[in-house]
């Protein structure tokens, strides 16, 4: 399929002179943004675990209250860290080590999710896979009934137990026993929204970062499970509830991003470039809100996918020039989009178109199934008796009829 980066509506070309100046990304604002970000939330953490019972253990309406207060705040300060993996994948490889080791260090791996396990979103970011099986982050939730989405959105609740099983039993499986190690990697390695993803083969660089990443992340599996017993002085640690519903509530809030970050109209195959800039969506309003389901630039996700090399700080100045600058008639300007939560509306029934279609196909081909000239089985008569039988469904011939005398 044609994916040439111009079209009628939309020039590539023109679209890089308006924001060619806008490729460099600041290091002092990384640096800034994210320190402050995962120290706050590893401060809110503690706090949520701490204050609650120490300034409130009487009141249970402000101990509630301190709690959830302190358990959202955790929520979108570590949401925000852990989407700087994304832009570990498109930040350049030279220069930025320093950067990728701390962010591992203070977010990759207490999270458990190393910056190996997201090596493979630059499939995402293909012309040709875009969309494809070899997208391991695409789902054509368009083409599948609600329960497709209902699915994706339950898998909060078991994520974060598989990623703890991953790295605390898989890892050292693997270390014992290599021939475990490429079922592994294949299917056990990435984050993805489809479960039925195989990673590709990968050079023996890669396979180096994974097993010293998965050594730091078995680490830290073996410290919360020790944190029970030997500091917390109990095997029921309260560090476990905590951890898990702080993750299951990032899953969500990711997950719900996610829903509203494409239409997921693909069908499967191969798009064209139009195609694929139309299946995207940015959130250019209200930023004060957006910003917090949609951090570190993700809620310019059209516009990434436009520029993925594009710094996280300088996507929004650059739809907005993208907007004052490209032709009334682009279909840039139909990317952007209002609500989030109208567009994963717009989603639900695209979706129920779907399941409604199939219900009616099914019933068409059910009632369309020829019947058998007679058969032997059972009928209710009417007083609700069953009469067992040799039938014949021309009802002229049927002598077993509940109406014959």
């Amino acid at each position: 399929m044609e994916t040439s980066l111009e079209s009628r509506r939309f020039s590539m070309k023109q679209a890089k002179q308006i924001v060619g100046d806008l490729q460099s990304p600041i290091r002092r604002v990384y640096w800034t943004d994210f320190l402050l970000t995962i120290l706050s939330g590893h401060a809110c953490f503690t706090a949520m675990m701490q204050v609650p019972d120490r300034l409130a253990a009487d009141n249970a309406a402000l101990w509630w209250g301190l709690k959830a207060f302190f358990y959202a705040a955790t929520i979108l300060l570590f949401l925000r860290a852990a989407m700087f993996t994304h832009e570990l994948v498109h930040l350049p490889r030279e220069g930025w080590t320093a950067f990728r080791v701390t962010w591992n260090i203070l977010c990759g791996f207490p999270f458990l999710i190393p910056s190996f396990t997201y090596y493979p979103h630059v499939d995402h970011h293909r012309r040709k896979s875009y969309g494809t099986e070899e997208d391991g982050e695409y789902l054509n939730l368009s083409h599948q009934p609600p329960s497709a989405i209902v699915f994706y959105m339950l898998g909060v609740l078991v994520t974060p137990i598989a990623g703890f099983l991953r790295f605390a039993v898989l890892s050292p499986i693997c270390w014992m026993f290599p021939s475990v190690r490429r079922w592994t990697f294949t299917h056990a390695s990435t984050m993805v929204m489809d479960v039925m993803y195989e990673r590709p083969e990968a050079g023996q660089r890669v396979y180096r970062i994974m097993i010293m990443q998965e050594v730091a992340c078995f680490v830290v599996c073996l410290g919360i499970i020790l944190h029970g017993p030997f500091v917390a002085k109990t095997w029921l640690d309260p560090l476990w509830f905590h951890a898990y519903f702080v993750g299951v509530g990032m899953i969500f809030m990711n997950n719900i991003r996610t829903l509203g970050a494409h239409r997921w109209t693909g069908p499967g195959s191969e798009l064209s470039f139009e195609q694929q800039l139309l299946d995207s969506c940015d959130y250019p309003h209200r930023p004060w809100i957006t910003e917090l389901w949609g951090p570190t630039g993700t809620r310019y996700h059209a516009t990434h996918h436009l520029f993925p090399g594009m710094p996280y700080h300088n996507l929004g100045l650059a739809h907005r020039r993208l907007m004052a600058e490209l032709p009334e008639d682009s279909i840039y300007r139909e990317t952007a989009k209002v609500s989030l939560l109208g567009e994963i509306a717009q989603l639900w029934g695209r979706s129920s178109a779907v399941a409604r279609q199939r219900r009616a196909e099914w019933q068409r081909r059910s009632t369309a199934l020829p019947v058998p000239v007679g058969f032997i089985g059972s009928r209710m008569a009417a007083d609700g008796s069953m009469i067992e039988g040799n039938f014949d469904t021309n009802p002229k011939n049927d002598s077993n009829r509940s109406d014959v005398a």
